[in-house]
């Protein structure tokens, strides 16, 4: 069995995949926190464990990711979005259109029927474009990030937001927790916010179904529904969102694998 592995060392988390043969024997999820070095041997080490694996029976390992650069092993690069759109076609091969939600940036990318990247639209300089958005929310309302999703769904009155700034959204949630809005109703403001961003980004790509939505923010179901609700689409989500790109990753490394050997053959 050839095993191989991907990793996606991003600004918020470190994720991990290990592929044997083409299938997912394990994966792991890490905080990167300021050692990424250390966040992406921390992610592939839990992910080699759980496979009952050792790193010198890896044949390949691909990296992607913000901190791609600071992984201290010997590995080969692949940009992010090519290791998205490799992870969603595997899993969707009818997806046309990928919303990518991570804890830095979002983007847009628009595939082909093989899976490739056509093109894309990335959303990084403005944190209420993002997941970062939601970390900031939860916590000033000192709620798990985990737990926003469901608390969301059980508002009542959704408190809008009057602006898509995170750092004056921050500012203003503190003001409407003072005007006794509910946590559950804040958060709904939150999604349906971030869900606006999303949204013009994707009508800007001029959406072609079917549509996944990926990265840690698809994680949050009350945020999925938020996005379904402006595109007026059902979203295909993965069991495991936040390792899409990592799978990806772990995918490329075994077709160049591949490819290599049948260039030697």
């Amino acid at each position: 069995m050839v095993y191989v592995a991907g990793i996606d060392a991003g600004a918020a988390f470190t994720k991990a995949v290990i592929l044997g043969d083409d299938a997912v024997l394990a994966s792991q999820v890490v905080l990167s926190t300021s050692n990424y070095a250390q966040a992406a041997i921390s992610a592939l080490e839990g992910a080699l464990s759980k496979a009952k694996l050792e790193r010198d029976c890896l044949a390949g390992v691909v990296t992607t990711g913000l901190a791609a650069g600071r992984v201290p092993f010997p590995n080969e690069r692949a940009t992010e979005t090519s290791c998205i759109s490799t992870g969603v076609h595997r899993l969707f091969p009818s997806a046309r259109t990928v919303i990518d939600v991570g804890g830095q940036a979002s983007r847009v990318i628009k595939m082909d029927e093989a899976g490739r990247a056509l093109s894309f639209m990335i959303n990084e300089k403005c944190a209420a474009g993002s997941g970062r958005f939601l970390q900031v929310i939860a916590r000033v309302l000192q709620v798990n990030l985990d737990d926003i999703g469901e608390l969301s769904l059980g508002s009542k009155r959704r408190t809008d937001f009057s602006t898509s700034c995170a750092v004056f959204a921050e500012s203003e949630a503190i003001t409407r927790i003072a005007e006794g809005a509910s946590k559950e109703d804040i958060l709904a403001g939150v999604h349906h916010a971030l869900a606006s961003k999303i949204a013009s980004m994707v009508e800007a790509m001029r959406l072609t179904p079917d549509c996944a939505m990926v990265g840690g923010g698809a994680k949050d179901i009350g945020l999925v529904r938020s996005v379904e609700e402006k595109l007026g689409i059902s979203l295909l989500v993965p069991e495991e969102p936040q390792v899409i790109a990592a799978l990806g990753a772990a995918l490329i490394a075994g077709g160049r694998l591949a490819s290599a050997g049948a260039k030697q053959g």
